[in-house]
């Protein structure tokens, strides 16, 4: 995908070098992207595991928060965070092996209320937001305000990491769904290829359980960067020319509730069609 190729040449060549205190690398960085996808948006500078960033937005909106579910959904993308973080490690707040605390999905679907603090016996405790807004469209409705939303200062000390893509707003014009989803900081090399996966999975996930045609997503990111362990690799990546290929995602029809998501729905309900790259580059991970 061309976007992506430009936003890592635009990094090598205008990005600034800054200390990243939470890992203690320094990253190469610039300031606010925007991406448009209105068809499949898949990496082919290098090969994407698309079934492993499927297993993992299954597991957001199904609001689980322990790697093992994540594990059992076919993703290994939260084991370094849940185990491996000595922050997190040392929170008296985790639950123990595994356990991310509350993020992302954890927020989609269980927000709390300040009465969840303050009003045991109120039936305002929490807020499903994902099924709020699930609800809305299936119904025809946008108010303008079909937000789920990750980020809750209130309750970054009970979770491993804040969360990069802190929000999703969808927008119903005309009988056709749009997703606006903002990041507050992107890994380049590592995360945005599934990045911009999810986020067209989601719109198309949506717009099917909900009875519309999917239109297009938008994606804004504020910091994006690479490492510094990362910096040779990409440079390496952003040397390859995109291979022009038109790869499909389809979801099965079988999906055609939240229900059905929150229970039936696996990686294996998506077929990838059409897909070339060139040979996969392991990027390391910083925690």
């Amino acid at each position: 995908m061309q976007q992506y190729t430009d936003l890592m040449r635009r990094i090598i060549h205008h990005g600034e070098w800054v200390d990243n205190e939470r890992t203690g690398k320094k990253c190469k960085v610039v300031i606010n992207v925007d991406l448009e996808y209105s068809t499949l948006p898949i990496v082919t500078t290098r090969k994407s595991y698309v079934k492993s960033a499927v297993a993992e937005m299954v597991g957001y909106l199904r609001g689980y928060t322990s790697a093992k579910d994540f594990r059992d959904l076919g993703t290994r993308t939260w084991d370094a965070n849940a185990n491996e973080n000595d922050d997190w490690l040392n929170n008296p707040h985790r639950k123990g092996e595994d356990d991310m605390g509350r993020v992302y999905g954890a927020q989609g679907r269980d927000w709390r209320t300040p009465d969840y603090y303050t009003a045991p016996d109120s039936d305002n405790k929490t807020i499903d937001q994902l099924k709020n807004i699930y609800d809305h469209l299936k119904e025809g409705k946008d108010n303008r305000g079909e937000i789920v939303s990750f980020y809750n200062p209130g309750e970054f000390h009970i979770g491993c990491l804040r969360p990069c893509m802190y929000d999703h707003q969808f927008s119903l014009l005309g009988g056709t769904l749009y997703l606006h989803s903002k990041q507050r900081s992107c890994d380049v090399p590592l995360g945005l290829n599934f990045n911009m996966v999810q986020c067209y999975l989601l719109l198309q996930l949506m717009a099917q359980i909900t009875g519309h045609k999917a239109g297009t997503v938008y994606h804004k990111i504020v910091n994006a960067h690479c490492y510094e362990d990362q910096y040779e690799l990409m440079q390496e990546e952003a040397a390859r020319e995109p291979i022009a290929c038109t790869p499909t995602l389809t979801i099965n029809p079988r999906i055609k509730t939240l229900e059905d998501v929150e229970t039936l729905f696996t990686k294996d309900d998506v077929t990838l069609e059409g897909y070339e790259s060139h040979p996969a580059i392991k990027y390391p991970f910083s925690t």
